[in-house]
């Protein structure tokens, strides 16, 4: 359990890192692209509810929270369909070969 737990954290800080300097990126080098698209919208979503959702786990799992157990399985509910979205929209757009930016 622990060893997962820590991979878990580990690709999830690089998971961040990855979306933070996409994210940069694009920001100040966006001239060269022209818009994104809706799956870009639409992938960029699941991602922030991914990103708020894990969060919202990780303080749950500090010294002194507590959340109700019908919160904790909402919340897991919720991290584990945004992944499978992710996991989904994902393998729709490559094989539709559908873009995040135009």
């Amino acid at each position: 359990f622990y060893v997962t737990h820590i991979i878990h954290y580990m690709a999830a800080g690089v998971l961040i890192a990855f979306i933070t300097y996409v994210l940069l990126d694009f920001l100040f080098n966006g001239s060269k692209l022209k818009q994104i698209t809706g799956f870009g919208y639409l992938k960029a979503g699941i991602l922030m509810g991914l990103i708020a959702s894990g969060a919202l786990m990780v303080v749950k799992n500090l010294p002194g929270v507590y959340f109700s157990h019908g919160a904790i399985i909402t919340l897991d509910l919720v991290h584990l369909s945004l992944c499978m979205l992710l996991l989904l929209s994902g393998l729709y757009t490559l094989v539709r070969k559908k873009r995040w930016v135009n």
